[in-house]
């Protein structure tokens, strides 16, 4: 694999790091600008949208600038994001950070699996691609809990200057690395964009994917107050269990795609979904034990994200079927589906923690995935009655963004 797609995998790590280090962050951030932990969260909730907005928006407004100026300009925007994010004195000047860097993350994974294609041969596409994005769970597995540790260390604001000190070196391999003669695809205009939003079937599935991962973000956006506040962890132990939970993600992506395959995209989310509420429900009685709260997280992390590849599968089946001319664009607005599972998420959690109570979030947030796996289950019947069959269908890469 050539020098340049490394520079775009590192990339992809420093921005999956800033997107979740803030989740194991979130009391310290409460605690110094003296905000309630509720407030802190919607920090991850703006981020979110910023992406969702992001992702099908600016990649059409930019659909004519030169790929690698467009990269290196997102690059600079992410830096100057998370630059503005150490600096913020207070929680407003933290959340328009948050947003700046949401909209360059939304653009750049948007426009990253052309970028990494342009640079190998075609029968290493699905390769480059997977490399590329491969940045994104070594961030879950090593960039968050250490961004964790940093923050718990020397401050929350030292993470976010760490970050920007990783997009300045992805900037400059970048520029070193990424040749000038990229191809870029015909972009796709907001009004193709807004048709497939039309298509009901497409909507089904971008609703099975905000309510699944937007249950699981009504928990996850408040799992270090959980660990310290109800488990009796200490704040630096939180930084490992974030480790371990991101180990775990790792071994699930791989597992619910090789489900996917073996099942089809349709039972592969029906199984997921249903371990992964009842993996949430658990947590409501193992939380108070920090031995049992710690094997309940390895397993949620086993399952947490086991849904992405027969999510990302499954809108790309029902966009052959749907929307044929819109592929890409049906594939990408299911990336913006995820971000907004997330803020609501977030934004719900918020409002569980604010009104009846921390423990309220892993049940809640259980009932949602359940949502989520009734949703999939009408796809099922849809899809038979249709005479669509459940057949697994190959992607060269897939991602939660």
């Amino acid at each position: 694999m050539p020098l340049a797609l490394w520079a775009l995998t590192l990339s992809a790590f420093a921005i999956g790091t800033t997107e979740f280090v803030i989740v194991g962050l979130i009391p310290t951030i409460a605690s110094s600008l003296a905000v309630s932990v509720p407030s802190a969260g919607l920090l991850v909730s703006l981020y979110a949208l910023g992406v969702a907005v992001g992702a099908p928006v600016l990649t059409a407004l930019t659909g004519r600038v030169p790929r690698k100026q467009l990269l290196l300009g997102l690059m600079a925007l992410f830096t100057i994001g998370n630059l503005v994010a150490w600096m913020a004195p207070n929680y407003t000047s933290l959340m328009a950070a948050r947003v700046l860097t949401g909209l360059a993350h939304g653009v750049f994974f948007s426009i990253g699996s052309t970028i990494a294609t342009g640079l190998v041969p075609k029968d290493k596409a699905a390769s480059a691609i997977a490399l590329m994005f491969s940045g994104l769970t070594v961030a879950l597995v090593t960039g968050v809990p250490l961004g964790t540790f940093i923050g718990q260390h020397l401050g929350w604001q030292a993470t976010f200057l760490a970050v920007s000190a990783l997009g300045v070196i992805a900037f400059i391999g970048c520029a070193i690395l990424i040749p000038s003669t990229i191809a870029s695809s015909k972009p796709a205009s907001l009004l193709t964009q807004m048709a497939v939003l039309k298509k009901p079937r497409l909507l089904l599935v971008y609703a099975m994917t905000a309510l699944g991962y937007g249950g699981s973000f009504i928990v996850f956006t408040y799992l270090a107050p959980i660990l310290q506040d109800i488990s009796g962890f200490s704040a630096n132990a939180v930084g490992l269990v974030m480790l371990v939970y991101g180990v775990s993600v790792t071994f699930g992506n791989i597992w619910g795609g090789k489900l996917a395959d073996k099942k089809g995209p349709v039972a592969a989310l029906q199984i997921v979904f249903a371990l992964l509420a009842l993996v949430l429900l658990v947590l409501t009685f193992t939380a108070h034990n920090k031995w049992l709260a710690l094997l309940t997280v390895l397993a949620w992390g086993a399952v947490a994200f086991g849904n992405v590849p027969g999510l990302q599968v499954y809108v790309v089946q029902r966009a052959e079927h749907d929307a044929p001319q819109a592929i890409d664009v049906a594939s990408g607005l299911n990336i913006a589906a995820f971000n907004v599972g997330i803020a609501f998420g977030a934004w719900a959690g918020g409002l569980i923690v604010s009104h009846i109570g921390l423990m309220h979030t892993p049940w809640i947030g259980a009932l949602v995935v359940v949502g989520a796996w009734a949703l999939t289950t009408l796809a099922c019947r849809l899809d038979k009655a249709d005479g669509l069959p459940d057949k697994a269908v190959r992607l060269a890469a897939v991602s939660m963004h």
